[in-house]
């Protein structure tokens, strides 16, 4: 049945190609990754806000703070059972940096599962209080969706790349009601080798997933920001700008210390209990950090400045404007470690949104620290949105989406050019201190990043070893007699074969030459072993090794093949030279092609 309607669908596609070219049908595929991202991005919208309202409005208020201890851990502790209870066959991961490592490296194949186990684990994670944002999830849900639509019609690497794409576009699109800012997201973060025609497609899905998220969930983000910049203020948007970026160092040091951390309790309901009295215990503390935080942001740009305190213990406090000042401060930091701590603990989500907050907040402290001493007097609402952008570009190292996205959201085109300071600044800082962002970071230590600086680099990335490796070859013991193995060698067709020794791991070489050399024609062939005719490999290839650092050892001892070994130093095969570039010039002309 399987088969069959495979043939079908294949059938179906090699008819459609013979009607309309690949570059026409992406427009049409667009739409309809568009339209499920848009669905998919109001639906976990709606669900979440539903689940965040249940539980905030069913219960007395004055319950609410002893409440908040056990929401995180039972929303966290859903989100790992369902992961362990109905994904088995594929693999679970969170974060953008799985969605990278599977353009680079997986042929743009998102497992199907993510369109949907992405949702439903982001919404139980942020409904019941976790401190993260969902964009991460949609992102990845809609690249999934782009994925399988792109591999059911049949398309190829580089345009199921592009509907990838499409979708993470239509994600961001249809979550922030932004589509400028999907395509920004999709071209700064996704598709650096960014050319015309992926454009259209690309507009497209952004604009479709926009239009569908506002039909079934109409809830304007924020208030629109309409009073413009001052030429005075500039100098404290340069401060604000320092202070972001300074903050983006301590916030990567925190994301590392923390996942470390989590990572050495080893079993995952330990690490659910844990990290859900740790966030329970801060989400008492400050009732501001629950969920994504939008609301708060939503407040602070309407002039209510105590909102932060409001809502906690330390109500009774909201009136004193340096109250506000330091809890405000403390609130960002506990955001940062509520965050990773919902992360590291089982939870779904990303660092977009709280990437966010914390940047509006940072703007907040300082523009009413400005005026309360009175220092000088500074637009809040204009802090808030500059620090917002700032933020996203220092943390994420993407500085025009956090531009386009800050100024669409809070129709804050006006204050474009405090933005791109701001955002400019921070990213330098941020990028100076750490060369990668906290996506992009685990892929470069690997080799698995894709680097559009270094091409051959990339390329290279792109490939993987152990299908390069040839390993048809004669294997020779050490302790055999010459004789016995002389007609083997004869008849191959190789000039070189490995040896191995009882214990199975390799020795060393032997060449066809010396065997004839010493060989034929000898009187005493018979007291002649293998190991009297084996010589030292140039050097060993491991089965784990990038083939970045296989053409170095080639290059370093003039090689064009070198015997591949697994961790056991057990023979594999040989990796040639000749095919390493072969692959290489393969990937290059595909890489030429990609988004034309």
């Amino acid at each position: 049945m399987y088969i069959r309607m495979v043939g079908y669908i294949d059938s179906i596609n090699q008819y459609r190609k013979t009607k309309i070219s690949n570059r026409n049908f992406l427009v049409f595929a667009a739409l309809v990754v568009g339209i499920l991202a848009g669905l998919a991005a109001s639906l976990l919208k709606s669900v979440t806000q539903h689940i965040e309202h249940f539980l905030q409005d069913g219960f007395h208020w004055e319950y609410k703070y002893y409440l908040f201890l056990v929401f995180p851990t039972i929303g966290i502790l859903l989100s790992v059972m369902y992961v362990r209870r109905f994904i088995r066959r594929g693999k679970f991961e969170t974060g953008l940096t799985p969605l990278l490592f599977t353009i680079s490296k997986k042929s743009s194949r998102v497992e199907p599962h993510n369109i949907y186990s992405q949702l439903i684990t982001a919404a139980l994670t942020v409904g019941f209080g976790g401190s993260t944002g969902l964009e991460a999830p949609i992102v990845t849900s809609g690249a999934g969706i782009g994925s399988v639509v792109g591999r059911f019609l049949g398309l190829s690497y580089r345009e199921t790349t592009l509907l990838l794409a499409c979708g993470a576009a239509a994600g961001i699109a249809g979550a922030f009601n932004s589509p400028i800012a999907g395509i920004v997201f999709a071209v700064e973060i996704l598709l650096p080798e960014f050319t015309i025609p992926a454009f259209i497609p690309l507009l497209l899905s952004s604009a479709t997933a926009a239009v569908v998220a506002r039909f079934f969930y109409n809830e304007q983000l924020f208030f629109l920001v309409t009073e413009g910049w001052e030429y005075k203020a500039l100098g404290w948007y340069v401060v604000l700008a320092i202070l972001i970026g300074l903050f983006s160092i301590f916030f990567n040091k925190t994301y590392y210390f923390v996942k470390h951390s989590f990572y050495k309790i080893k079993g995952p309901y330990q690490k659910v209990v844990v990290g859900g009295l740790l966030l329970g215990g801060l989400l008492f503390l400050f009732p501001t950090l629950y969920g994504e935080g939008f609301i708060t942001m939503k407040n602070l740009l309407g002039g209510n400045y105590s909102t932060v305190i409001t809502n906690s213990i330390f109500a009774s406090y909201s009136n004193i404007p340096f109250v506000i000042i330091l809890f405000t401060t403390i609130t960002l930091f506990a955001k940062s470690a509520a965050t990773l701590i919902t992360l590291s603990a089982g939870g779904n989500g990303g660092i977009f949104a709280p990437s966010l907050i914390m940047g509006g907040l940072m703007g907040f402290i300082l523009a009413f620290s400005i005026n309360t001493l009175g220092i000088a007097h500074v637009n809040v609402a204009n802090f808030i949105v500059a620090g917002m952008a700032a933020s996203l570009s220092a943390i994420m190292h993407a500085p025009l989406t956090g531009i386009f996205l800050i100024a669409e959201i809070t129709g804050g085109y006006i204050l474009m050019v405090p933005l791109m300071i701001t955002s400019a600044i921070s990213y330098l800082i941020g990028r100076r201190a750490n060369q990668y962002s906290i996506y992009t970071k685990p892929l470069a230590e690997s080799g698995d990043l894709m680097s559009y600086e270094d091409k051959d680099s990339t390329v290279l990335n792109m490939m993987k070893l152990k299908y390069l490796v040839e390993s048809d070859y004669l294997v020779l013991n050490e302790d055999d007699s010459i004789s016995i193995r002389l007609n083997e060698v004869l008849q191959s067709k190789r000039n070189i074969f490995p040896v191995i020794g009882e214990d199975q791991q390799f020795k060393g070489l032997v060449y066809v030459e010396e065997v004839l050399k010493k060989a034929i024609n000898n009187p005493k062939i018979d007291e002649l072993t293998i190991h009297d005719l084996m010589h030292t490999a140039p050097d060993l290839i491991f089965i784990n090794d990038s083939l970045k650092a296989v053409l170095k050892k080639m290059d370093k001892e003039n090689a064009w093949l070198l015997p591949v070994l697994n961790e056991q130093k057990e023979f594999i095969g040989f990796v040639s030279k000749t095919a390493v570039l072969n692959k290489y010039r393969a990937l290059l002309i595909r890489q030429a092609d990609y988004m034309k």
